[in-house]
């Protein structure tokens, strides 16, 4: 049995992209059977939860086998490593392979993601904020730089390394913060490349798993 802790309820902003989409979508493609635990904002910081995700996070992931104890991972990209070590369809077997693979997750995690975040924040949620207002054109430059490296790496490759990888999942999914933005849609070869990880049937299944329980327990008026 394989669990994954999620939000019940989140701010729209944030709906389709908080973290436990990436691994809901590489269980999705790994045939990975598994159930959500739900939980509310305000239980970030429970002592349960913080027993097993110290930074009061989501997604946890929780696998048990009969009569042992429970595997317990927090932090997305080394719960899609973990999966896609379980599935050669997100992670090939030959070492090289593997390794450029690995690469690839890295890159989405430490290069790209945090300043596209930044980036997305004063972009998003804070834009008509005065400090967002005054760091913007600074976040701006160093997201569109890291934009174009990453399109003139990926040139008229369908994947960034011959077929779809975790590398891929995690990639598409950074590049999905940007979706209030135009800095994605401007550059064809990447808006089309994130156009095919998000029309592959196992990210539209995770994505409706995680959109379903906003429907359900949205805030009255």
């Amino acid at each position: 049995m394989i669990r994954v802790t999620a939000f019940r309820w989140v701010p729209p902003f944030a709906q389709g992209l908080v973290r436990d989409l990436r691994v809901r979508w590489a269980l999705e493609e790994a045939g990975l059977p598994y159930e959500a635990r739900l939980i509310g904002l305000d239980e970030r910081d429970s002592r349960a939860h913080r027993a097993h995700q110290p930074f009061g996070q989501v997604p946890v992931y929780e696998e048990e086998e009969e009569g042992g104890e429970p595997f317990v991972l927090f932090e997305s990209g080394a719960i899609v490593l973990h999966i896609a070590e379980r599935s050669e369809a997100l992670l090939p077997r030959d070492p090289a392979g593997r390794a450029r693979t690995v690469q690839w997750m890295f890159a989405a995690l430490n290069t790209i993601e945090p300043h596209i975040q930044n980036f997305g924040f004063v972009a998003g949620p804070f834009k008509d904020e005065e400090w967002a207002k005054l760091r913007r054109p600074a976040l701006q430059e160093m997201a569109e730089k890291r934009l174009d490296e990453l399109a003139a790496r990926l040139g008229g490759r369908e994947w960034l390394e011959g077929d779809f990888t975790a590398g891929d999942l995690l990639m598409v999914s950074v590049l999905r913060i940007l979706g209030s933005t135009d800095l994605v849609s401007s550059r064809p070869s990447l808006a089309a490349y994130q156009a095919r990880g998000e029309a592959r049937p196992a990210f539209q299944r995770a994505l409706a798993a995680q959109c379903a329980p906003f429907a359900e327990n949205a805030p009255e008026g």
